[in-house]
Order: structure tokens, then C-alpha cells, then sequence
């Protein structure tokens, strides 16, 4: 399985003033720093969890259909599945139906049945289903915890700024941050 970032959040969960309000910050000096840290907060939040926060598209490649016939989907929570592509032997690639499928996007991870589900022709990455996954498109609809730890996060990577430059962040993960996050990240046996 991989997952490709088709398009990306229009904003992020955490909003500047926010960030700032948490740290006490006045002033603008520090404006560019704090928006690149809550970024970077975001991103791996996003990575740890398995989730994406505001509204987002992926495409998910698979070389097969597992045998239990139920697609088993990383990125959620997911909000639909916009198409599903297969491609044969010489390249082609054919639309595969979605009618009569079930999407079970809340679950962690995600699953998705197909009622129809036509054999690539291809060895490798055969398969391709696009799907939306996120909370919704404002920050307002992201789970406090997860901005919580977002703004946790920020505060303690600001607190590095004279030691670890951003683009070696993050430097350190906050005390209880894992409990924050640990309710809506992956599950496994």
C-alpha cells in the first residue's frame, strides 16, 4: 500500500492567533516562525496518528484486492471515496463501479467494501482509489485534543528556536502529548 497526497488542506487545524494567544506572544516579529512550527506540529501529528485533520485527498495504490474483499484505509478518518481506478495488462485504466459499495470511514483503520471488484492487469500498483479523507474544512470541526496537542507541540518547539532550527523540528514531543493523540490514532492487535 502507498499513499499519495493529491490536494492538500486549504488551512491549518491551529490558526496563528491561536498559536500565539496559547504562548503569550505579542508582536508580530515572531509571525513566520510560529506559522512554519504550527506546520510542522501539524505534519507529524498527521504521521503519527495516521489521520488528516482538515479536508484532504489521497489517492491509495494497491498491487491487489485483498482476499477478504475489504480495503483497509490509513489516512482517516475518511469522508468518501470519490473513484476507483483499475488498470489492465496493456496500461489502460478503467473506472471500476462504486455503486453498492460501504465505506466504514470512522472506523481506524478506515474499510471499504466494493461489491464489484475487477482484477488489475497490472503487477504493481493496479489499483487506485482516490478518497477524502478529515475532520471537515476549518479547524473548528478538528477534535480539541488534537489542537490541544498541536498548540503544546508549537510551545515547546518555540522554546528550541535559539537551538534546533525549524527544518530540524520536531526536536522534542511535549509531556502527555501521546495521551492526547493516542484516542484517534491507528489501531492494531
Amino acid at each position: 500500500m502507498t499513499y499519495a497526497l493529491i490536494e492538500g488542506p486549504g488551512v491549518e487545524p491551529v490558526t496563528l492567533a491561536e498559536a500565539k494567544a496559547h504562548m503569550r506572544i505579542d508582536g508580530v516579529e515572531e509571525d513566520a516562525l510560529v506559522g512554519a512550527l504550527i506546520s510542522i506540529a501539524t505534519r507529524h501529528l498527521e504521521r503519527m496518528a495516521g489521520i488528516a485533520l482538515i479536508t484532504q485527498r489521497y489517492r491509495l495504490y494497491l498491487d491487489c484486492w485483498p482476499i477478504s474483499g475489504i480495503v483497509r484505509i490509513d489516512h482517516g478518518p475518511v469522508m468518501r471515496v470519490d473513484a476507483v481506478t483499475v488498470y489492465d495488462a496493456a496500461g489502460a485504466a478503467s473506472p471500476a463501479a462504486l455503486s453498492g459499495h460501504y465505506l466504514d470511514g470512522a472506523s481506524r483503520p478506515a474499510r471499504l467494501w466494493l461489491s464489484e471488484r475487477p482484477a488489475p492487469g497490472r503487477a504493481l500498483n493496479g489499483i487506485e482509489i482516490d478518497f477524502t479523507a478529515g475532520f471537515g474544512e476549518t479547524g473548528a470541526e478538528v477534535p480539541d485534543e488534537l489542537k490541544r496537542a498541536i498548540l503544546m507541540h508549537v510551545a515547546l518547539m518555540f522554546a528550541y528556536r535559539g537551538v534546533v532550527p525549524p527544518g530540524d523540528q520536531p526536536a522534542a514531543i511535549p509531556d502527555g502529548y501521546e495521551r492526547l493523540i493516542a484516542p484517534y490514532g491507528r489501531r492494531a492487535l
